[in-house]
């Protein structure tokens, strides 16, 4: 069985422990600069506030939302939500993360082509996520080669949405830390600062898609449609 093939570890161990380094990563930055507060005195949703407002945004609605880092921009309806930690405090750590929010607001705005292209595969991703992984179930208890690579074919799709969540993150923390600085919402040397909460949170995204490319890779080899692969 997959799950107790030492190999499976050999391809996806690597990316597992990228993503937990990450975590950690992430967790003990945004705590360290969640004690170092702006000058500008601005809780993260009034700064995302700002800085959409300063680009002619003004139809984004900004929500404070349950959970620890679940800050998310919804395409769907312009719906920018902010945890706890993020939407009152006036903290470079929650700034930086509210910044990197409106940021995606503001692909939106411009129609951004990844962020578009990430919002179209978000459907199939969902099926493929956990369609995936029934198919390679069924395709081992059937022993059927072509079930397993139905489920590959559909984990792809997780992967393909991995990799295009990467320029589209990268992106929306690039806007924000110039915006940061060019509207006043911090100075340079602050951002500096809220910039490694942002530089945390995109290594798990790199993480994820490695993790996920890994997975996929490793399948392939069971296939034996990588080089020493074996057919079972």
């Amino acid at each position: 069985m997959i799950s107790f093939d030492p190999v499976y570890w050999l391809f996806v161990g690597p990316g597992m422990l990228l993503a937990l380094i990450a975590t950690i990563k992430v967790k003990m930055t945004f705590s360290k600069y969640s004690e170092v507060f702006a000058a500008s005195g601005l809780t993260g949703a009034q700064a995302a506030r700002f800085m959409l407002e300063r680009q002619g945004v003004f139809d984004v609605r900004i929500e404070e939302t349950e959970g620890f880092l679940s800050d998310h921009y919804d395409p769907t309806n312009r719906t920018l939500r902010l945890s706890p930690a993020v939407y009152q405090s006036n903290s470079l750590a929650a700034i930086g993360v509210a910044c990197h929010e409106a940021g995606h607001a503001l692909q939106h705005a411009s129609k951004y082509p990844a962020l578009g292209i990430r919002s179209a595969l978000v459907p199939a991703t969902n099926i493929g996520s956990w369609g995936s992984y029934i198919f390679f179930l069924l395709g081992m208890l059937m022993q059927s080669p072509k079930m397993i690579l139905a489920g590959v074919a559909l984990f792809s799709l997780v992967v393909i949405f991995s990799l295009v969540t990467l320029p589209v993150e990268w992106n929306a923390s690039a806007r924000a830390k110039a915006l940061m600085v060019s509207t006043g919402i911090v100075s340079a040397e602050e951002e500096r600062d809220a910039g490694r909460v942002l530089n945390a949170a995109f290594l798990t995204y790199v993480a994820s898609a490695v993790t996920a490319l890994l997975t996929l890779l490793y399948y392939l080899y069971r296939l034996g449609l990588l080089g020493g692969g074996r057919r079972d």
